[in-house]
């Protein structure tokens, strides 16, 4: 029930600020002019987004995911020589099938060829 009545406030203040603001809000006397985009004095010319590959967004997509597992390393090697003490093998097996892990991921990624700009 709280999460619906939060869910309900958050709806209504919303649409509550839509409505206020075009009630409230000054009417812009608009015109072609002024509805263009401002760039330095520069007639604007093309379209303002170009369409990016989709192999950008995998190419970005795959360095996230390798970047967030190797800061899964750091705390590791952080506390890696208090552990050892207790339990050295354990903590190393776990990193190991967790490099384990991620090395097929990166074999994968190699053999659909997803680091292939050319494609």
């Amino acid at each position: 029930m709280p999460v619906l009545i939060l869910l309900g406030v958050a709806v209504a203040f919303a649409a509550g600020n839509l409505i206020v603001s075009k009630l409230i809000g000054k009417r812009a006397h608009t015109d072609e002019v002024k509805d263009t985009p401002y760039e330095c004095g520069m007639l604007p010319e093309g379209a303002g987004s170009t369409r990016m590959s989709v192999k950008f967004y995998l190419i970005a997509m795959l360095f996230i995911l390798f970047d967030i597992e190797v800061v899964f390393l750091y705390p590791w090697a952080v506390v890696y020589k208090e552990m050892l003490l207790e339990s050295g093998g354990l903590i190393l097996a776990c990193m190991l099938s967790f490099l384990g892990i991620l090395l097929v991921g990166y074999i994968y990624a190699i053999k659909k060829k997803a680091f292939d700009w050319k494609r």
